[in-house]
């Protein structure tokens, strides 16, 4: 089957108007630190064609432009340095308790998108990331307007669009081992394109792309024995 970028947001809103959960086992051991509550933007958009690798595409069956937003956290944050994440951060008063405009605040910040181009198609559950000990609400939207994007150097050092077909390339999937602390940590990966730096997406975000990925029906056969280990 080979869809459209207008498919892809069919199927991805007609998921998020059925809704669903999400299996999550946490990565890692309990920060010392006060809970906060915090949101993050899981962007999607069709909004020109990017170059995918051509055997993403036809394994995958979605089109070239259908990409999701991703940044690089700076090396001096406290916390998840240096990995890939979804743009978002912490919750403010300004946000009126609304996990959406926290979102979008935050992802505005980080990367400079507009936020009155981002359609919020809905958000999934909040899951408690310990080695933060943030309490986070994936929120889900859709780019109906392009507007450009770039790092802001201080909480994230690249932007991303990256093309989902790449992340569904069984040669670019794998699972993340982490050993920290006496235990081993285990999920769902992705490595970015070469030209995307090759940096493994794992992970809180790693978790959120491949059970989505899952739900909407996108994902092709993938060896999950391939393993892709976390030096931290």
């Amino acid at each position: 089957m080979t869809r459209t970028g207008a498919d892809a947001e069919r199927e991805l809103r007609g998921l998020m108007d059925r809704g669903f959960t999400f299996p999550f086992n946490p990565q890692g051991l309990l920060a010392d630190r006060p809970l906060r509550r915090s949101a993050v933007l899981i962007l999607f958009g069709a909004l020109d064609r990017t170059p995918a690798a051509t055997a993403a595409s036809e394994s995958s069956g979605l089109p070239d432009e259908l990409d999701v937003l991703l940044t690089r956290r700076a090396t001096g944050m406290r916390h998840h340095a240096g990995e890939i994440a979804f743009p978002g951060g912490g919750a403010e008063g300004v946000d009126g308790g609304d996990p959406a405009r926290t979102a979008l605040r935050e992802a505005a910040e980080e990367t400079g998108l507009e936020p009155s181009g981002v359609e919020v198609l809905g958000s999934l559950q909040r899951v408690h990331i310990p080695v933060s000990n943030n309490l986070v609400t994936p929120v889900v939207g859709w780019w109906r307007l392009p507007s450009e994007v770039a790092a802001d150097r201080t909480e994230s050092v690249d932007v991303f669009r990256v093309p989902v077909a790449e992340l569904l390339d069984p040669a670019a999937r794998g699972t993340s081992v982490l050993r920290r602390g006496g235990m081993t940590y285990r999920g769902p990966a992705f490595r970015l394109h070469d030209r995307l730096g090759g940096h493994v997406v794992w992970g809180f975000t790693g978790i959120l792309l491949s059970a989505l990925f899952d739900e909407l029906g996108w994902s092709v056969p993938w060896d999950p024995d391939r393993e892709m280990p976390i030096t931290l």
